[in-house]
């Protein structure tokens, strides 16, 4: 860790618009250009290819990504069953516990848990514990749509990325490099 007396922060990225794990790869690469470590937990994404996958293995070893999610809970393709998701996110919880205490990371980034939250997968109050215990040197980002309005109220910086226009709406389908 960089320095044992640097203030981390609670970062919250939400919203409907496009962009919150986006922002959050954005402060990693920031980060890791300053010789920071980051690790990415990824509470809903798993079952899919992601360019975010590959581009981690560009940013070892200050960037760590795991995929702790079953893939995307309820839509398209998934047909597993719910307690399969659930027991993958309370798994992403319990080892984003041991990554935020560990001491060996600068920035925790939980890609997709206010999601989790609102699905049910893991509880609001697993998450403010989360940020309770989080050390004081250590940013803890936050990412997914629908953030609880306790995450919020404990945060240090939320931003809401909000859709004005999407081009889903006109057909054209998720881009690889730019979606996924």
């Amino acid at each position: 860790m960089e320095g044992s007396t640097r203030r981390g922060l609670v970062i919250v990225y939400t919203g409907n618009g496009k962009g919150k794990t986006t922002a959050a790869l954005g402060m990693a690469v920031r980060a890791v250009g300053y010789g920071m470590r980051v690790v990415m937990i990824q509470f809903i994404k798993g079952s899919w290819h992601y360019g975010e996958i590959d581009g981690a293995l560009r940013l070892k070893p200050e960037f760590e990504l795991i995929t702790a999610g079953r893939g995307f809970v309820g839509i398209m393709d998934d047909d597993l069953p719910r307690d399969m998701h659930v027991a993958a996110a309370r798994e992403a919880l319990k080892v984003s516990r041991e990554m935020l205490l560990s001491n060996m990371y600068d920035i925790v980034i939980l890609d997709e848990v206010n999601y989790a939250v609102r699905l049910g997968l893991v509880s609001v109050e697993d998450v403010l514990d989360l940020i309770k215990v989080k050390p004081y040197s250590t940013t803890l980002v936050l990412t997914g749509n629908y953030a609880d309005e306790r995450i919020i109220d404990e945060a240090d910086l939320v931003t809401e990325m909000r859709e004005i226009k999407h081009p889903f709406k006109k057909g054209i389908k998720a881009l690889k490099g730019i979606d996924f």
